[in-house]
């Protein structure tokens, strides 16, 4: 469950490169593995340096602290419960 959400922050952060209709095409890990290798992205784990589960009234939320490739530090909330993205910086 934590992946999936930090995978949504990571996509809602990162720069849209292609236009929406261009067919997609999932990695497969030998792929994964040659992306990483070439520099073409920043391993998951690298990238997320922090994820917290916090209250903010009734609701639940990961507080997630990012770095991404740019070397600027992010930081997103994330709805536990329904995935939605609540603040990022």
């Amino acid at each position: 469950m934590r992946t999936r959400f930090v995978i949504l922050i990571v996509l809602a952060l990162a720069p849209i490169r292609h236009a929406a209709a261009e067919p997609r095409h999932c990695l497969s890990p030998d792929e994964r593995r040659q992306a990483v290798k070439a520099h073409k992205l920043v391993p998951l784990g690298r990238a997320i340096r922090r994820v917290r589960l916090c209250e903010q009234g009734k609701h639940l939320l990961y507080v997630l602290t990012v770095l991404p490739r740019s070397g600027k530090v992010v930081h997103a909330s994330v709805d536990a419960a329904t995935g939605a993205m609540v603040s990022g910086s």
